[in-house]
């Protein structure tokens, strides 16, 4: 066996530990989460069960996340974004944050530390989810997975081809109090060439959290995105300042 980072194997761990933000009960659960199929004795010693825990996990969690946000989005819309949050490609981002690639056990015939496979980053990313599952109870793993997953899901939303959080509080303001939606600049700041703009929305006399966004387009999305959660009674996710 081979780790991909120098150090007693208490050490690795502890650093470990340190960049995911948890501290395991059992660290004999972790040891496996990071333990390729490669690097391991035998495969059931290496995170291929954690995977494959990990990733029912990841998918529950995101889905209930993406139905408590987004309460006015259809079926369809919700899919999209879920599929985008926890691909292969996405776990390979939340790998990369987090430096997991720096504590991996892995065989000799997978490379050194910079040439690790995405899939194998992809992999021990939802290892972990199962080994934190398992280790901490489903609030632990829930509390993981929307700390990493969070900006994913608004990227995901923002995109073109997912949620127009201003359709979505058009249909609303127009069933539910006959009104269109207004959006007003509040401010903005930056150069000519960079700058970034506060916009709020409005339905009728009513202004809701104003946003700040790269631009007009993105800052009126985000704006929509607060009013439509202060209408549902939920905390908004874009702060005026």
């Amino acid at each position: 066996m081979a780790s991909t980072k120098h150090g007693s194997k208490a050490d690795v761990l502890d650093d470990c530990q340190v960049a995911i933000g948890y501290r395991f009960h059992d660290l004999n659960l972790l040891q496996e989460a990071l333990t390729h199929a490669s690097g391991a004795n035998h495969r059931l010693v290496s995170n291929e069960r954690l995977e494959f825990l990990g990733d029912a996990i990841l998918g529950a969690i995101v889905c209930e996340a993406l139905y408590r946000r987004f309460p006015d989005s259809l079926e369809g819309e919700l899919t999209r974004i879920k599929s985008v949050v926890v691909s292969r490609t996405a776990c390979v981002r939340f790998s990369r944050r987090l430096g997991i690639g720096e504590f991996l056990v892995i065989g000799k015939g997978m490379g050194s530390r910079d040439q690790t496979p995405p899939s194998v980053l992809a992999d021990v990313f939802e290892s972990l989810i199962g080994a934190i599952y398992l280790d901490g109870g489903i609030e632990a793993a829930r509390e993981f997975i929307t700390r990493n997953v969070d900006s994913e899901i608004e990227a995901a939303a923002l995109d073109e081809h997912g949620i127009n959080f201003k359709s979505n509080l058009q249909q609303i303001a127009q069933r539910d109090f006959g009104a269109t939606p207004t959006y007003v600049l509040i401010d903005e700041k930056g150069p000519d060439h960079s700058k970034c703009f506060k916009m709020s929305a409005r339905i009728g006399e009513r202004s809701f959290p104003s946003a700040w966004g790269n631009n007009k387009k993105e800052a009126e999305q985000r704006a929509a995105l607060n009013a439509l959660r202060d209408l549902a009674g939920l905390p908004i996710p874009h702060q005026p300042d």
